[in-house]
């Protein structure tokens, strides 16, 4: 059985799982602005929530290309009000908060959050893995080149899923080495210092993440990659999404971040279907 097990919280994931994003940011590339306020957030939860959503995934730093800075204080005030009326409202709904600040994660755990998810694989702050080890929460480590601020900047790679898969495999040594061995989450960072081409051939080499043991996730959702294809804007892009996160699964994910959850989640029933006449 694949699963994350913590505390008195287990998440199996022998079937792939749905993360639905609430973003409390004013300058996220799709919903910047829509659910900073605490009754926007709350409805945006319960919708999530009533259309299947395991996991709620909280960020309060915009982490789009060419991203404003913001510092830990104003991360804290636009997450802790919100993140703490979503735990006592649904005390039973897995919630992670997107942050690589290893004050913020912290903070965020003390505060009832269940998973951390690192946009910067632990490269940002130096203390994120020893905190991870002390919190014995999940853990999202997520492949980056650069900073939000430059990774769009001509990434080059010679072999981009060759160059991911060791970048996860120092992370994972160096959790181990501190006693984490079980509880991460791979997620090979689509959009963060890729091109589109990039994006699709780590997309085809989604498995070779697998033979390192843990789960992996896939954030698809309304990115450039489809919109450079299509000609479309990220509000235009949910089919496009729907596509990708279909080849996602049948390439190996066991998570899929989505801004839409409804139209995720019958893309994992349809997919549960066919594996189950394959």
């Amino acid at each position: 059985m694949l699963k994350l097990s913590w505390k008195n919280r287990q998440l199996n994931l022998d079937s792939p799982v749905i993360m639905g994003i609430l973003n409390l940011t004013p300058d996220s590339f799709y919903d910047g602005g829509k659910n900073n306020l605490e009754y926007r957030a709350l409805y945006q939860t319960e919708k999530m929530i009533g259309e299947g959503a395991a996991i709620i995934d909280m960020g309060a730093v915009s982490t789009r290309p060419d991203a404003v800075f913001v510092d830990a204080d104003e991360e804290w005030k636009r997450l802790s009000g919100i993140l703490s009326m979503i735990r006592k409202r649904y005390p039973d709904t897995l919630i992670s908060v997107d942050t690589y600040r290893s004050k913020i994660s912290r903070k965020a755990v003390e505060e009832g959050a269940d998973i951390i998810n690192d946009i910067s694989g632990g490269r940002f702050d130096e203390k994120m893995y020893e905190t991870i080890a002390e919190l014995k929460v999940p853990y999202v480590m997520m492949h980056i080149k650069g900073t939000p601020q430059t990774m769009q900047a001509n990434p080059v790679y010679t072999d981009v899923v060759a160059e991911i898969y060791d970048y996860f495999k120092t992370g994972i040594n160096a959790l181990s080495k501190l006693g984490v061995d079980d509880n991460i989450v791979l997620d090979p960072g689509f959009g963060f210092g890729k091109t589109v081409d990039h994006n699709y051939k780590i997309l085809m080499g989604l498995k070779a993440f697998q033979s390192l043991g843990f789960p992996v996730l896939a954030g698809l959702s309304r990115k450039s990659m489809i919109n450079r294809v299509l000609d479309t804007t990220p509000a235009e892009a949910l089919n496009g999404t729907t596509v990708l996160n279909t080849i996602a699964l049948l390439n190996g994910a066991n998570i899929l971040r989505v801004h839409d959850v409804k139209e995720a989640v019958e893309v994992v029933k349809i997919y549960r279907r066919y594996q189950q006449n394959s």
